[in-house]
């Protein structure tokens, strides 16, 4: 596999669908690994957006709850708790004895868990919607496809602030 000068892999120019969603998946999931690379706690906990308090540590762990949300809540149907706090179900809100470590290992098993949810499943099957997500989407019922592809945005948009607040921070662009 190819990768950027940064290291993160490149997705293939050629794939069948499946293979092109999972690289792009993991591509934008190694670029917010990236976002935060080389930062002091401080600086992840900066939220450089003002009127905004997001943070790079808070997408970090945001991206965790979406994660569990997306492939084991509505793919694999499961109950599960928040991927931090109840009072933090968006997983934005920092705690001071969290730090980048403890947030990126809990984001990392989170996708360990949803590749692992997803291995065997066809891009055609489905998982369901609660009613209020269904009322966003029209359907209650959404396609593996569906989920990749709405995780790529997710990370990709989410990616988007990362720049901006990396920027802030110490004046890294790119990526």
């Amino acid at each position: 596999m190819n990768t950027t000068p940064d290291g993160r892999p490149v997705p293939p120019a050629h794939a069948d669908e499946r293979a092109m969603l999972e690289a792009w998946l993991d591509f934008h999931r190694a670029t917010l690994v990236l976002k935060c690379s080389d930062l002091k706690d401080d600086q992840l906990r900066l939220a450089a957006a003002s009127p905004s308090s997001m943070t790079l540590l808070g997408l970090v762990q945001h991206m965790a709850e979406v994660e569990r949300n997306w492939f084991q809540r509505v793919f694999a149907g499961q109950d599960v708790p928040p991927a931090f706090e109840e009072s933090n179900l968006d997983g934005f809100a920092l705690q001071p004895e969290r730090g980048l470590d403890e947030a990126t290992a809990a984001w990392q098993a989170e996708v360990a868990r949803g590749r692992e949810l997803i291995a065997d499943a066809s891009l055609d099957d489905s998982g369901c919607l609660s009613e209020q997500e269904a009322g966003h989407v029209g359907d209650q019922g959404v396609s593996l496809r569906w989920i990749m592809v709405h995780m790529i945005e997710e990370y990709a948009r989410h990616n988007g602030h990362a720049d901006l607040i990396r920027e802030q921070i110490d004046g890294v662009t790119g990526a």
